[in-house]
């Protein structure tokens, strides 16, 4: 059954990445919400490696600034809340509680670019997850990239276990600061039909 067109617009052609935001906090409560929902999302093997760590505070987010292209500064700092989307390098070890067959765990313990590719690509799925999600609760997002990873993980992730994927910027957006909106890709140029 196809959704409402008042949900897709919410999700996808209404939405709009958010450069800005209103004073207006993220209770922890929404947080856990947008997270029950994203991890519904589907991962191969239901691996579900993906990480969330929501800097909440303007002193959890000045660490994180030094990692920042000059240009994601100030939307960060203005941003209630600054998400990292990590990926678990051993996400397997959880393998034998949410997968049913055997033998998952070994397998990608013993395999390490299996386990690498599987978590970066199933890890990425999960934080576009989390955008949709968002949005789903009437939040907004800003993703970034325009970040120095190492720097991130040797901040928030010493030991090396989580590994940073890419930042999401997450309150109520400004629209006065929103660009207008880029071209996309027309289904010729974007797909092939074999």
């Amino acid at each position: 059954m196809k959704i409402a067109q008042a949900c897709l617009d919410q999700l996808f052609f209404n939405a709009r990445t958010a450069n800005g935001f209103i004073d207006k906090p993220v209770p922890l409560e929404l947080l856990q919400e947008v997270y029950n929902i994203a991890k519904m999302g589907a991962t191969s093997m239901n691996t579900q490696p993906t990480r969330y760590v929501f800097l909440n505070s303007a002193e959890s987010r000045a660490r994180l600034i030094p990692a920042l292209s000059p240009g994601n500064v100030d939307k960060t700092k203005a941003a209630p809340v600054t998400v990292i989307v990590a990926t678990d390098t051993q996400f397997f070890e959880h393998m034998p509680t949410i997968w049913h067959g055997p033998g998952a765990k070994e397998m990608f313990a013993g395999n390490v670019p299996l386990a690498q590719g599987t978590a970066t690509r199933n890890g990425t799925l999960g934080g576009a997850y989390f955008m949709i999600a968002a949005r789903a609760v009437g939040l907004d997002c800003g993703p970034m990239s325009g970040v120095d990873l190492a720097k991130v993980n040797a901040e928030f992730f010493a030991d090396g276990r989580l590994q940073a994927n890419f930042l999401i910027n997450l309150g109520y957006g400004d629209n006065t600061k929103l660009f207008n909106r880029n071209p996309r890709l027309s289904f010729e140029q974007a797909c092939s039909v074999l």
